[in-house]
């Protein structure tokens, strides 16, 4: 890989706004992932972090700034808006590599653990169906549920069906993986499951963008931690820096407020 591979984000946002009619809900947020980064973003409820990673995924049209993937400006068409991607065949190709795992895992539920895993790759990659099923077996197994293939959601924890999710979302073999809120509809000791997987994957070196609301999983898997209020980046900087040293007001507020008890 060259140099200018390398130093090239993977994700960057620059002055991105986003609104819903007249609420505006980003309000010029710029930042950038890096090949290898883990980024965390935090926040109250209704700060935009969820919103913000649907922009990146382009899950949701953003009126204002770029969204650039890895050194490539999404082209869009119209304003504010009505403002939306000018080209599908770039719109499907960022996606596919822009892999997400959402709060509710969005399993379907007619299929078996493994057709849901190779759904996508046969389907939407037209890969071939062998090697995705031979790939899908690997990572339900990196992911401690290879036993399940042939369970169906329903008969699954919901820890396990999020690690399913988990599984699906590696077997598209992403540029990077955006986790949103992926342990908050689950219980306590579900929920350690879940930290588990994505502390491999950050200790594998992946790029992933993380919402989340577990200040405890965010202090250890994170190389860059972005607080967001009202749409805006309060303050930012290492797990460090943000957890153990935080200089805004409204950050302090934050973290006494999220601390375990």
């Amino acid at each position: 890989m060259n140099d200018t591979a390398e130093t090239t984000p993977v994700i960057e946002v620059r002055d991105l706004h986003k609104a819903y009619g007249q609420l505006e809900v980003i309000k010029g947020v710029s930042f950038a992932a890096h090949r290898g980064e883990v980024i965390s973003l935090i926040g109250s409820s209704g700060s935009g972090k969820s919103t913000l990673l649907r922009c990146c995924n382009l899950l949701e049209d953003s009126q204002q700034g770029e969204v650039i993937f890895q050194g490539e400006k999404v082209k869009w068409k119209g304003h504010g808006l009505g403002r939306h991607p000018a080209d599908r065949h770039q719109l499907i190709r960022i996606r596919t590599n822009l892999s997400m795992v959402f709060q509710q895992f969005n399993l379907w539920s007619h299929m078996t653990i493994l057709q849901n895993v190779m759904e996508a790759p046969v389907t939407v990659l037209r890969r071939d169906r062998r090697e995705v099923e031979a790939a899908a077996r690997r990572y339900l197994e990196k992911v401690g549920i290879g036993d399940k293939c042939d369970a169906y959601p329903a008969q699954l924890s919901g820890g396990q069906q999020q690690r399913a999710a988990i599984a699906r979302a590696l077997c598209m073999e992403p540029t990077a993986l955006l986790f949103d809120e992926p342990t908050s509809a689950l219980d306590p000791e579900l929920e350690q499951e879940v930290v588990k997987v994505i502390k491999a994957l950050a200790e594998e070196g992946r790029t992933m963008l993380l919402v989340t609301h577990d200040m405890r999983l965010a202090a250890d898997v994170s190389d860059h931690v972005i607080f967001l209020h009202l749409g805006k980046i309060e303050e930012e900087g290492t797990p460090e820096q943000v957890f153990g040293d935080p200089r805004s007001e409204r950050l302090r507020q934050f973290l006494s407020a999220t601390a375990p008890a």
